[in-house]
């Protein structure tokens, strides 16, 4: 379950336009519109990882530890 969501957060983040489909608030210049995709691109990696971590914790309680 939370490794679905994890997988899951970026994608409804992108897709929900409206959200941040404007200019202000700016960062050191940049439009939102920018740095918020670039953001997401930091804490996709972050919850990719996060989800691929508990999937081995999940295989490794599996399987007994052999891996």
């Amino acid at each position: 379950m939370v490794i679905g969501l994890c997988l899951l957060a970026p994608f409804v983040a992108m897709l929900w336009v409206s959200s941040y489909a404007r200019i202000e608030p700016t960062l050191i210049g940049i439009p939102f519109f920018y740095w918020y995709q670039l953001l997401w691109v930091l804490i996709s990696t972050a919850l990719t990882m996060t989800a691929y971590q508990l999937w081995k914790r999940d295989q490794r309680a599996r399987h007994g530890g052999e891996r």
